[in-house]
């Protein structure tokens, strides 16, 4: 007769399987909307996208990080491009306004992506946040 694994382990805590067996399923619903704002974050260590509607809910968000990429690939354009994507593919948007900020290398791939994918930009602006001559600068290092 065969042993089976109990559901509880030795302090009380629920036993789970193992994810190798399980499908994954997408967490995500399809939402229609017609018009939108996509912002897109583009550090120099992460590329982070947010799709709201227009009166600034979030309908879809994703980043490099939850891609799959991990430590210095997040910085990279094919990061960016797959984020994008990733956001997009479950919005459908016939027209966008497109906020960016920052500076990092995910910038142009992530407007790239977004002119290739169908949905009409009616807008595009730099949101970067600029200091004028805001804090104080550290001291100067004496060596």
């Amino acid at each position: 007769m065969a042993k089976t694994r109990p559901r509880f382990d030795s302090r009380g805590n629920p036993r789970f399987r193992s994810r190798r067996n399980r499908r994954f399923r997408s967490r995500k619903n399809i939402r229609r909307i017609p018009r939108g704002v996509i912002h897109v974050q583009a550090s120099f260590n992460n590329t982070i996208v947010a799709v709201t509607d227009v009166r600034g809910q979030v309908v879809s968000w994703s980043s490099a990080g939850t891609c799959g990429f991990r430590s210095s690939r997040k910085a990279t354009p094919f990061a960016a491009q797959t984020t994008m994507e990733d956001a997009i593919h479950i919005v459908g948007m016939q027209r966008a306004e497109v906020m960016v900020k920052g500076p990092g290398p995910g910038r142009d791939a992530a407007l790239r992506t977004l002119r290739r994918s169908g949905i009409r930009l009616t807008l595009v602006r730099d949101v970067t946040p600029m200091p004028h001559n805001g804090c104080r600068p550290p001291k100067r290092r004496r060596m």
